[in-house]
């Protein structure tokens, strides 16, 4: 009995108890069914209690004989049970009651030691977080004076960079600024080594006329004396032979320049005049038949220019020259010498009258041939400048319907290259006698007809207004030079 009371003593109370504490602690944050279990728990735990007691209770009035105890019992044991407690015995032995409170009890000594254990891990894992989060704070911080320094390196380095270009964009203007001056420089040297050749082909000029001059007042000398002897001697040496002048040294040059400039006539100026005239005829095939007719036109005026202008250099040096071979050469010496005097102006004038009056091109009203000026003018003193080669270039003669020929003319792009005749012409061939020197450019089509026929109705008259027609009656011979100019 004493172990049975030691046990009960030691363990079932202490339980009873730390139940209690824990039920009280946790009153308010379980639910009401875990409160009813609590309760429900307590009160098996208690009546196991009782239970143990009343063995209790039964092992010591045996121990005390059949009379002892009796008025114990009856005062205070029968009293209780009869009025508030009726208890009926366990199902179970007292051991096994025992072992069932000694797990339990073991069970929330484990719990709360759990509870303990896990109320210092979470200590510890707090006391970590502020370390971490301390740690955070000072990596932040460290990361944002990094953070500053960068912006603080980005915006020297911007600094730098746009030094940098600047200093870049200052040396490229230098770098341009140099090589202006270079090509400065560069134009001045050959403007200066053209001027020493000008200057070096003015003194051979002066020399010559010098020497001219010198012979053609010994031969005024020889004629008015009255032996007859030094005029045979000047007939027998002629002057060209004794001093070749600049357009004998320069002969071949002139032409392959001539020729040249011919073919860029060809490559830009006749672009230049199509592309203005495409601006008010959209039709290319009357575009490219006015700018043929121009071109013809201007070799005509300037031959007829340049007959009248020698002529008149004739006329001039007649009274100073003797020999007609010797007077012919020193007018195309003069002419040569002296292209500048030209009146390119009036065989303009000329050409652009007599494109008015032609027949085959029509051109609208309101507008004027002077648009192709510049060709017109261009042409006309590479005609010029080519009568006085020897022989003279030409243009070649061509008229629309004519046989195809090889020789003379390539087929443009849009012709019909099995076609035998020419629809029309593009650009003229240059020839030197029989010769074909540069070839022009023709368009070749089936159904071209031999003779193309005028009809009334392609005649215009451009003499509505009254500015055109002062202009255009102006005088078609170049009479501005006179004897006092040469």
């Amino acid at each position: 009995m004493a172990d049975t009371l030691r046990r009960l003593s030691t363990s079932s109370f202490s339980v009873l108890q730390d139940k209690l504490q824990s039920w009280l602690r946790d009153y308010h944050v379980i639910s009401c069914d875990q409160n009813l279990n609590r309760c429900c728990e307590l009160l098996e735990l208690t009546a196991q209690i009782q239970g143990q007691l009343f063995t209790i209770l039964n092992l010591t009035a045996a121990e005390g004989g059949h009379y002892a105890g009796v008025d114990t019992l009856k005062m205070r044991l029968l009293p209780w049970l009869g009025t508030c407690f009726s208890m009926s015995k366990p199902s179970v032995t007292d051991n096994t009651s025992l072992q069932l409170i000694q797990d339990s009890a073991e069970m929330d000594r484990r719990l709360s030691k759990l509870s303990v254990s896990h109320e210092s891990n979470m200590k510890k894992m707090e006391v970590q977080l502020c370390s971490t989060r301390l740690q955070l704070e000072s990596v932040r911080t460290e990361f944002m004076d990094v953070q500053k320094e960068l912006d603080e390196m980005r915006s020297k380095s911007a600094t730098t960079l746009l030094a940098t270009e600047d200093e870049i964009l200052q040396l490229k203007a230098d770098l341009c600024s140099a090589n202006e001056q270079v090509e400065t420089y560069r134009r001045k040297l050959n403007a200066l080594d053209d001027y020493e050749r000008q200057i070096c082909l003015l003194k051979d000029e002066v020399s010559y006329l010098n020497t001219e001059k010198a012979k053609l007042l010994d031969r005024l000398v020889r004629s008015r004396s009255p032996s007859p002897l030094p005029q045979l001697n000047l007939s027998s040496s002629p002057v060209r032979s004794e001093s070749p002048n600049r357009a004998q040294l320069t002969h071949s040059s002139r032409h392959a320049r001539l020729i040249s400039r011919f073919s860029d006539l060809y490559a830009v100026e006749r672009l230049e005049a199509q592309s203005i005239l495409r601006r008010y005829i959209t039709n290319l095939e009357m575009v490219q038949k006015i700018i043929y007719i121009a071109v013809v036109e201007s070799f005509q005026t300037a031959k007829l220019a340049y007959r009248q202008f020698k002529l008149r250099v004739r006329n001039s040096l007649s009274s100073s020259n003797f020999g007609p071979e010797n007077l012919e050469d020193s007018a195309v010496y003069y002419i040569i010498r002296n292209l500048d005097l030209y009146d390119v102006q009036t065989s303009v004038n000329d050409v652009i009258n007599a494109m008015n009056v032609n027949p085959r091109i029509s051109f609208p009203p309101e507008v004027d041939f002077a648009l192709i000026s510049t060709l017109i003018r261009e042409t006309c003193r590479v005609a010029f400048a080519m009568q006085t080669l020897e022989p003279p270039l030409d243009l070649a003669f061509g008229s629309d319907g004519e046989l195809y020929n090889d020789i003379k003319y390539r087929r443009s792009y849009s012709s019909e290259f099995t076609a035998p005749l020419v629809m029309y012409h593009v650009w003229p061939a240059l020839t030197e006698g029989n010769t074909v020197v540069v070839k022009g450019e023709a368009v070749t089509r089936r159904g071209a007809p031999w003779r193309r026929s005028r009809s009334a109705s392609s005649v215009r008259s451009r003499s509505l207004s009254p500015a055109r027609s002062l202009r255009f009656n102006r005088s078609l011979s170049p009479e501005r030079l006179t004897a006092s100019h040469l």
